[in-house]
């Protein structure tokens, strides 16, 4: 793989940001800014990492525009201001770190059904499985284990790692990325009945994942009870999630690890879910709200909304006293009422007494 190396002022160019100190400095890594060294490139995204800039190696800083920067730089040294430090990163390790090239080519011992349709360029490693009717559009990488059932549709440009399960049916956009073990359209978790015995419900429907999704490790979306589960173009799930039957996320929304959400639920656009967010079925979640970490919704969500309500660790001698006081809340707060009756009924007489007092 060929090297990259480009200068501070060609960087700034890609980022749309301002070069202080030697624009000709040659770049040829990113690197933290713990361990950048002379030849890297290394960003301040966060106020606590400030003071670093005193003893950090590296040939160029991107940081904010409000960063002040020292009057006097020595040489090899440079800054590059910018609106935004963490997206001037992203693009600069982009650029760093090209995507690798594949061959185009259909392992021998990869399974393809005889009336799959799989479009140019399309890379097929061994032990994958392409059912009966199934469609790969151009450009796409299925790494080894990967199964797609039949019917499954996929788009252009998409890159599905190991052990990725599409079910039968189910459609994907173009550009998706799926890490392992990532499971699309499993069975909803739907059961009739009551008592010891449960009938299942039949899940028909299927999952549609539209273009610029990209969805971690082992996280899994439902099909639909009857017609879709649907993520909408652009949103990015971390791993270990759940999305349930019927479900709708929006576009461009932000799902951390270990969210889960449960059936009938609809999340808007550019909504953000924090790690291990519990929803309930059939609420919605209005645009652009963020529900903090650990947070249990139990209703629908207005649309800005900034919710919170994970409970935050404490000493573990300070947690056992509040579990142990929790079973008797009940208790406590029927006393309290009781004496709030009693307070009400004795304040008109002190009232009354001031009075008889005051007339002698």
């Amino acid at each position: 793989m060929t090297k990259v190396r480009k200068t501070l002022s060609e960087l700034a160019g890609l980022v749309g940001g301002r070069v202080v100190g030697d624009g000709g400095i040659e770049i040829f890594r990113v690197a933290s800014i713990e361990e950048a060294v002379s030849g890297d490139i290394t960003f301040l995204a966060h106020p606590r990492y400030r003071s670093y800039l005193a003893t950090c190696k590296a040939s160029a800083v991107i940081v904010g525009r409000e960063v002040t920067i020292p009057s006097s730089l020595g040489p090899g040294r440079g800054f590059l201001q910018v609106s935004q430090p963490y997206v001037a990163f992203a693009k600069i390790l982009d650029c760093f770190s090209p995507q690798p090239h594949y061959d185009g080519q259909v392992s021998p011992h990869a399974g393809i059904e005889p009336t799959a349709v799989l479009g140019e360029q399309v890379t097929v490693f061994p032990f994958v499985y392409v059912g009966k009717e199934v469609r790969v559009n151009r450009g796409t990488v299925l790494f080894p284990g990967v199964f797609l059932g039949d019917g499954v549709e996929v788009g252009a440009d998409c890159v599905f790692h190991p052990q990725v399960t599409v079910r039968e049916g189910c459609r994907i956009g173009s550009r998706v990325i799926l890490h392992a073990g990532v499971v699309i359209g499993a069975d909803g978790f739907g059961y009739a009945g009551e008592g010891g015995r449960r009938i299942k419900i039949p899940q028909v429907g299927i999952v549609e994942i539209e273009d610029d999704v990209e969805i971690g490790a082992n996280t899994t979306v439902d099909r639909a009870t009857l017609g879709r589960t649907i993520i909408r173009k652009g949103t990015k799930i971390d791993n270990l999630v759940q999305i349930a039957h019927n479900v709708i996320v929006g576009e461009n929304s932000i799902i951390a690890a270990q969210v889960g959400i449960a059936g009938s639920t609809r999340v808007g656009n550019e909504v953000i879910l924090a790690g291990q967010v519990g929803v309930v079925n059939h609420v919605e979640i209005g645009d652009k709200a963020m529900i903090g970490p650990q947070s249990g919704v139990p209703r629908s969500v207005p649309p800005g909304a900034v919710l919170s309500g994970g409970v935050a660790a404490a000493p573990h001698q300070e947690w056992l006293k509040v579990m142990t006081l929790l079973p008797q809340l009940p208790k406590l707060w029927n006393t309290v009422r009781h004496l709030e009756r009693k307070l009400s009924q004795m304040a008109p007489k002190s009232k009354k007494g001031v009075k008889k007092h005051a007339r002698h």
